[in-house]
């Protein structure tokens, strides 16, 4: 989620400096409190009534509602015409019933949230920055087709995302209604991979890609997160911190279970049940140096299960350990 410019990254201020105006801008946050009676005047349509968690687990990320766009009216080119992209640079690959489209991190880092439809489904193609969250939702709540936006909310660092129908707030990270009339509901993950351009367009050439409906409107390939994924741990975060692992370690999170990409990087692949994980080299990070095509390797990751017809792709997440412990304390993390 986009910050004010001066919480953007540690290379503008020097690393001291910026971990000194988070713990500020957190501080004021916790003062001001959660308060449901001075969301209203943004949120009349949102029952306050209704709440899974407590409130003041939900703090200000900076924007106001909507103060990050999502696109609700996406364009797209051919593969073959895409221009822009570099082979490495990370991507979210969607099929759905032969429609292939491949949403770029480059686009999502500044809008977050994709509303699509894909092969006749409607879906809600998202990424949380501050969790490295690429997660896509079937956005039909009990068979109702809606569009989500951005509340301008955190919690625990993860995107807090709202229905334009009731209003209602919902956990990126897990896909569940938090806040609102909707509490308790929750949305159908689709398998998605999070990829190199390169690999998408090998997979599928007469596919699409998203592209930035106004160009100029944000500076598209550009990282205004510079060195996050190399703190030592996470800004606009104050839980609980995983045991025996580094916070900022990327993990593929699968339900209660993750693998490190370490380990899969040094394995290559690993099984667990009917699950089968693999890792090859060829993607950046996008949240690493300014340029995105300049981020350093990290790799594709491809999760799979073994069914009656061969393997196929299911949902999962490569994220940040303090992600997967924020929202899963007593899963297992593999090393």
């Amino acid at each position: 989620m986009p910050l004010s410019p001066c919480l953007r990254g540690p290379t503008v201020l020097g690393l001291a400096a910026f971990v000194f105006l988070v713990a500020v801008f957190l501080a004021a946050v916790k003062s001001a409190g959660a308060n449901p009676d001075a969301w209203a005047g943004a949120w009349p349509k949102t029952d306050f009534s209704k709440a899974s968690v407590p409130f003041d687990e939900i703090m200000s990320g900076g924007p106001p509602k909507d103060g990050i766009p999502s696109i609700d009216t996406p364009k797209f080119v051919p593969v073959s015409q895409a221009e822009d992209l570099s082979p490495k640079e990370p991507v979210i690959g969607l099929s759905i019933d032969g429609d292939a489209r491949a949403y770029p991190l480059r686009v999502l880092t500044w809008h977050e949230i994709v509303n699509d439809t894909v092969g006749g489904t409607p879906v809600a193609v998202t990424y949380c920055p501050l969790c490295n969250a690429a997660i896509v939702f079937d956005r039909r709540v009990e068979g109702q087709a809606t569009t989500f936006g951005t509340t301008g909310k955190l919690r625990k660092s993860d995107l807090v995302m709202y229905d334009r129908a009731t209003e209602s707030w919902w956990q990126q990270f897990l896909g569940e209604a938090i806040v609102g009339a909707q509490t308790g509901k929750q949305l159908k993950m689709l398998p998605a991979r999070l990829e190199s351009w390169e690999n998408f367009a090998a997979r599928f050439p007469q596919g699409q890609v998203l592209v930035p409906t106004n160009p100029s409107m944000r500076s598209y390939g550009a990282n205004p997160y510079v060195g996050y994924d190399s703190l030592r741990q996470p800004f606009l975060y104050d839980g609980s911190m995983p045991k025996d692992i580094a916070p900022m370690k990327r993990v593929v999170a699968i339900g209660d279970e993750a693998w490190t990409m370490d380990l899969l990087r040094r394995e290559g692949r690993q099984e667990s049940g009917d699950l089968v994980l693999t890792w090859t080299p060829g993607q950046t990070s996008a949240l690493d140096t300014r340029a995105i095509p300049e981020g350093r390797e990290i790799g594709n990751v491809v999760v799979q299960r073994q069914g009656p017809d061969g393997l196929v792709d299911v949902p999962y997440d490569v994220t940040f350990a303090f992600v997967f412990h924020a929202f899963r304390p007593d899963g297992t993390i593999r090393q």
